[in-house]
């Protein structure tokens, strides 16, 4: 097993596999930054190979609701802008029309708009007038308006493929077609070399199965990647999808020539890339004809055992990412694109194929470092759009240790291996294929394989009439219908929305108990999607009586043996070695990189010596501390998520509820904030932790999954004549960011310093510890990155905006991680990242939500509560 992160040296040997889109870019990548012995294979003809590459459309748009995947689509087409092979050019910048035909995509296109702002991508909302003008021919009756995006372009795949390839072999790089690795071979569980064989020649002058030795293997065989991963240690959560494409015979209409009259080649367009994404459709100029893209029809997963391979190709002349066209898929489209684009309306289609591309369960492309074999990494699940970008990033990661952006959508290992199931992998990719182009709401959940991971709390939380929406596999109440009677009850107070927003009066020790109103904002038709006005009562109830949250989805691991206490000071940033006593201590702290970036925070309890129980952030934390444990004697890692489970008690009555049910001292001396304890609560084993995510008294309480029922029975019933509820997700969120805690992975990531996040506080123990931690030095060189997180407030009836708005401030944008509606304080609470120049409290924001501008104010750190009172009473 592997320890993370690996780095390879400029002079290894390193092999990639595949010469698609990553494998040329990356070859490419690694020469440009000095790598001195690098080896390109694919087993298909060089360049055009047989893989997904070779039939690309090459259609990308840099809008996306993903900042770092919208910045690789602009890294991809500025490395490839301007650039030729035989004096073709990689790419036509011809720019992007996204259009819209009914109001709700019309508000999404508003939505991106306001990515777009954000990532930095130039782009306008136009009216039909205009599309008339890009694309003339277009229906401009049906469409309402669209987004146009200059910058955007087509790539051309094969050509970028050869080029890149090309440029890498002339600088050293060897680049190596008809050669197919039949095995990656190891050695001390790290990689030593491939075995490859010739996929050109079947006959008797066949060349025998030979050696190539290598340090590093990347494995970016795209649709084949499976067994390539494997041969690494990875299970790869990708599946082969079947996506209908055709081209129209010559269109009368189109030009087929560049603006200056220049003709265009078959394969080049000279007007805007279009996406019809409320039909399911794209679709560009190819010289004098139109090529269509399909996703409007029925999930078309592909065996991977039904692929085919080179020798297939080279003996049928069959291309292996090109299966049999079913037309009956294609009519609804073939329709559409009639009513769209009436000049196609009558034309037959011509070279029709279902090309073969890999889907992953949320999108998102497969990266990084094998945590079982040293020296073998992923590049997988990557499309034309990021492909250069992505090359980039794996180049720096190798060489450096350091990707140089946020990887945590990225990462292969960010799945729960638990989920890993052919039919989970199946279900979800057919499921992202199918909802590729539709509008995505806030907290809108899969409808595919659920109820994979569910709590002891589940059949009590279904009878309160929970609504649930998954997260990594496991179902988490939203809110519960139970509660809408306190809409009714006499004692829930409300109070308006605030007119002008800003610093809310803090508790005092004469007024912490005092009731506490909450405001019900009036949500528009958007804000009402997977929302209800229960989550206000809920938020209510947790200030007021006591809340019952279900908080087993937060992973566990406990880290124990000879050297646990060692192996946390050089992970962490905080003191970890801190005293046990009648209490356990718990420390909040970071993960850090080696460049000083925020890999994850994370709580941790010494529960003695040697032995820990820490709160993570999912299977990537697991993975990262799993694989630095090896070789630390008798250290281990093991997940303990799913054998446990965790309620959290919070509100001014829940000691008043729990202290007849414990056989130990809670009071306030008897447990104080950030301290844990182990007990018995109505005879059930726990450990209880004085901890609270929602900023008010009480507890996070942990037991054996087989205890847990029980656990929550005896809770909710000595908390009946107490008025306590079951809360969900809505609430808790809510009431989190109004007390200024942040999530990691939304507001803070790898780019991110402690300082630059506000979490400089998990870091100030470093004097003390023991021994340096992972990022210490590149702290204290670099503290801060120049970008600021900030907290601002808006009025509550403006709406919420939602991670990824731009936020205007002076000159310069930043951009929203997370907003909600704040219950308790009136008003609309939320974080954002602007530069540091302009962080100061007081500073006016504006903020971009659909076509309006909300008025916001930086305010001074959490708007409730900022001294704690509640928490500590």
């Amino acid at each position: 097993m592997s320890v993370l992160p690996t780095t390879v040296s400029p002079t290894d040997r390193i092999v990639i596999v595949g010469a698609g889109v990553v494998g040329a870019a990356l070859v490419d990548e690694l020469v440009l930054r000095g790598a001195t012995d690098v080896t390109l294979i694919d087993q298909g003809p060089l360049y055009a190979t047989g893989g997904s590459s070779s039939h690309a459309p090459g259609f990308v748009f840099q809008t996306n609701p993903s900042r770092v995947m919208s910045l690789l689509a602009q890294r991809t087409l500025d490395k490839l802008d301007g650039l030729e092979l035989d004096g073709a050019p990689l790419m036509d910048r011809v720019g992007g029309l996204e259009i819209a035909t009914t109001d709700t995509q019309l508000t999404e296109l508003k939505r991106r708009l306001g990515f777009a702002r954000a990532w930095g991508v130039p782009a306008e909302l136009v009216g039909p007038e205009r599309v008339a003008e890009l694309w003339p021919g277009l229906n401009t009756d049906l469409i309402l308006g669209a987004l146009h995006s200059p910058t955007d372009a087509a790539v051309h795949s094969a050509r970028a493929v050869e080029f890149q390839a090309r440029r890498a072999e002339a600088g050293g790089a060897r680049v190596l077609g008809l050669t197919r690795v039949t095995e990656v071979l190891t050695g001390d569980d790290r990689v030593t070399g491939v075995v490859v064989e010739d996929a050109g020649d079947t006959g008797a002058g066949r060349e025998a199965p030979h050696t190539i030795p290598a340090d590093v293997v990347v494995t970016c065989g795209g649709i084949w990647g499976h067994p390539l991963a494997k041969a690494g240690g990875l299970r790869v959560p990708m599946h082969p999808m079947e996506h209908g494409f055709a081209w129209t015979g010559p269109v009368p209409d189109l030009p087929g020539a560049r603006p200056d009259g220049t003709p265009l080649r078959p394969e080049e367009p000279a007007r805007p890339i279009v996406r019809h994404q409320g039909a399911g459709i794209y679709f560009r100029e190819f010289g004098d004809r139109i090529g269509i893209g399909a996703y409007e029809h029925r999930p078309l997963p592909l065996d991977p055992d039904d692929l085919t391979d080179t020798a297939h190709m080279l003996a049928t002349g069959e291309h292996p990412a090109k299966r049999r066209f079913t037309p009956e898929d294609f009519a609804f489209t073939r329709e559409e694109m009639g009513r769209i684009l009436p000049a196609v309306k009558d034309l037959d289609l011509e070279d029709e194929f279902n090309g073969v591309f890999s889907f992953t369960p949320d999108g998102g492309p497969m990266l990084g470092p094998s945590p079982h074999v040293d020296g073998f990494w992923c590049a997988q699940a990557v499309w034309v759009t990021q492909s250069a970008g992505v090359a980039q990033v794996m180049a720096d990661w190798m060489l450096t240790g350091n990707p140089g952006i946020d990887t945590h959508e990225l990462d292969h290992t960010r799945f729960d291996p638990a989920l890993l199931s052919d039919g989970w992998i199946r279900g979800r990719a057919a499921e992202n294929y199918d909802e590729v182009y539709d509008v995505h709401f806030p907290h809108q959940s899969t409808g595919v394989t659920r109820g994979l991971k569910t709590s002891p709390f589940h059949l009590r939380m279904e009878q309160a009439g929970a609504v649930f929406a998954e997260h990594n596999g496991w179902e988490r109440p939203l809110w519960h219908e139970s509660n809408r009677t306190l809409l009714e009850d006499p004692e829930f107070l409300t109070r308006d929305a605030r007119v002008i927003p800003g610093p809310v009066e803090p508790p005092t020790p004469e007024s912490v108990n005092a009731p506490v109103p909450v405001a019900v904002p009036r949500k528009d038709a958007w804000g009402r999607v997977n929302w209800s006005p229960v989550a206000a009562t809920e938020a209510w109830a947790t200030r007021n009586r006591a809340a019952l949250y279900d908080m087993t989805s937060l992973t566990r691991i406990l880290v124990r043996g000879a050297g646990a206490t060692e192996f946390l000071e050089e992970q962490c940033s905080n003191l970890i070695d801190k005293p046990v006593g009648r209490t356990l201590p718990v420390v909040y702290s970071l993960l850090l990189d080696e460049a000083g970036g925020v890999l994850s925070d994370v709580t941790v309890t010494r529960l003695g010596d040697e032995e820990y129980m820490l709160g993570v952030n999912g299977a990537m934390d697991v993975t990262r501390l799993t694989t630095r444990a090896v070789g630390r004697g008798a250290v281990t890692v093991d997940d303990i998520t799913t054998s446990t489970c965790c309620l959290g008690l919070w509100g001014p009555r829940a000691r008043d509820i729990l202290t007849p049910l414990v056989e130990g001292d809670i009071s306030n001396d008897g447990l104080k904030y950030f301290r844990g304890q182990k007990m018995f609560i109505a005879g059930v084993p726990v450990l209880i932790q004085r901890v609270s995510y929602v900023g008010d008294l009480g507890w996070e309480i942990y037991t054996p999954a087989a205890h847990g029922l029980r656990l929550w029975d005896a809770v909710s019933a000595a908390g009946a004549v107490h008025g306590l509820v079951p809360a969900g997700r809505l609430a808790f969120n809510s009431l989190r960011t109004e007390k200024g805690y942040v999530s990691w992975g939304a507001d803070v990531t790898r780019e991110n310093t402690p300082a630059d996040a506000g979490l400089d506080f998990a870091v100030k123990g470093a004097d003390r510890k023991p021994t340096p931690f992972t990022g210490q030095d590149a702290l204290a060189e670099q503290p801060s990155r120049g970008m600021s997180l900030v907290t601002f407030v808006a009025r509550l009836d403006a709406g919420t905006p939602e991670a990824g708005s731009p936020v205007r401030v002076g000159d310069a944008t930043g951009w929203v991680t997370g907003a909600d509606s704040g219950y308790v304080t009136a008003q609309t609470v939320g974080t954002a990242w602007v530069p540091a120049e302009y962080a100061a409290p007081g500073t006016a924001l504006r903020i971009s939500r659909f076509d309006r501008d909300i008025d916001a104010v930086i305010v001074d750190g959490p708007v409730d509560d900022p001294t704690g009172l509640r928490i500590r009473r």
